[in-house]
């Protein structure tokens, strides 16, 4: 075995390396070349449009594909671009833009690892012959009997396992991660003893084809109908203000509402079907249990074989947030999760990320994204009778 658990002495093992420009696939090339195997960087032309193709921090574009062929260069291993461009955009654009208008929070990230990256990107690996396909991201993967499992990384400030629940058993067992016991100054350091040019190249942006982070801006561009104006109403009811585009909002959102009032409000909920932005006190954004759909269940058995009463384990909503005590759910195709501490601000679109532990060696049991998510029985209530009643008018 070699340092990637395969078979083989690394000088006859090929391994394809997914380069998108920046320093962490950058160093993971380098590393497995220093470490004799057969290296081959395939960067992919995601998008060529726009500002994004310019500004610090994209990825698979403009100036990121010039800089992968560098390093492929310094590093002396064979280096192709496929235009996976179209594809991604059917793919990625069009579901993100989607479920955007629909009221929902999607995560496209999620959405290019399912299909571009670890499925079309995997499947060309397969066909030039490598053994593997090693990327950047940091997670770390190894044998769990006759399977490979998933767990979060040494550096837990740069966890990418939220991004990568959506992974197939298939994927992982292909898929290897060198950078999973690195930190990100570690990193740094190796792409510079190596002398490679992106050793300070700032970081890749979550979303890398939004432009300064405007979703908004791209959204009115695809689906311009999401632009239309509505009404800004609160939870009890009363019509406080008009809007220029639900895209403009977020569940749990608070500053730039557009609306005064005597006491702080939050966006708790996008009613795409009637354009209406519902507002209401902090407390109506408190959630507990959260519905999910497109489930992928990576630990051991099946998900079915959940015990009745649920199954303990640690959940994740939001990236930025360390798993949280939660219990898992399943019965007659319905999966749920119960949020033992709760939480405030989830969104419909937004994925639900399972863990046996909130450890830094965790294991990834899979997760979902969010269907629908249930508050406390009063906000229920008040948003249950708005969705079926037309609001009042409030009082001059």
């Amino acid at each position: 075995m070699n340092s990637l658990d395969l078979p083989g002495r690394p000088e006859e093992t090929r391994i394809v390396v997914a380069m998108s420009g920046g320093v962490d696939s950058s160093v993971v090339a380098g590393l497995l070349k220093h470490e004799g195997y057969d290296v081959v960087g395939v960067t992919l032309q995601l998008y060529d449009h726009g500002a994004a193709t310019h500004r610090t921090g994209s990825c698979c574009a403009g100036q990121d594909i010039a800089d992968a062929q560098r390093v492929a260069e310094t590093l002396g291993i064979p280096h192709y671009v496929l235009d996976y461009e179209e594809r991604f955009r059917k793919a990625v654009i069009d579901p993100f833009a989607e479920s955007y208008v629909s009221g929902e929070t999607p995560i496209p990230c999620v959405s290019c690892n399912q299909t571009v990256k670890f499925a079309d990107l995997l499947a060309t690996a397969q066909e030039l012959g490598a053994a593997a396909l090693a990327t950047g991201h940091y997670i770390r993967s190894r044998a769990n009997g006759a399977h490979r499992a998933l767990y979060r990384p040494v550096d837990a400030d740069r966890d990418q396992s939220y991004f990568l629940f959506a992974t197939t058993q298939e994927q992982i067992d292909y898929l290897r991660f060198p950078l999973g016991g690195m930190s990100k100054p570690a990193v740094r350091a190796v792409a510079e003893e190596m002398g490679l040019s992106v050793a300070a190249k700032a970081d890749s942006q979550d979303i890398c084809f939004v432009p300064q982070g405007k979703y908004s801006d791209i959204i009115a561009k695809l689906k311009p109908m999401a632009a239309s104006p509505g009404d800004i109403v609160h939870i009890d009811g009363r019509v406080l203000g008009r809007h220029d585009g639900i895209l403009r909002y977020t569940i749990g959102q608070r500053r730039g509402i557009g609306v005064a009032s005597g006491e702080p409000l939050y966006v708790v909920h996008l009613d795409a079907d009637l354009a209406r932005v519902i507002v209401g006190p902090r407390e109506a954004l408190e959630t507990h249990k959260i519905y999910l759909r497109s489930v992928n269940w990576l630990g051991d058995g099946n998900l079915s074989d959940i015990p009745a009463g649920g199954m303990e384990l640690f959940a994740k909503v939001r990236s930025a947030r360390p798993p949280r005590p939660a219990v898992l759910h399943q019965r007659a195709g319905t999966t749920w999760v119960e949020l033992v501490d709760g939480e405030s601000g989830i969104a419909p679109g937004q994925a639900c990320v399972l863990y046996g532990d909130d450890g830094d060696d965790a294991r990834v049991f899979g997760g979902g994204f969010i269907e629908r998510s249930e508050r406390g029985a009063e906000a229920e209530a008040m948003l249950s009778k708005l969705v079926s009643q037309p609001p009042r008018v409030a009082a001059e």
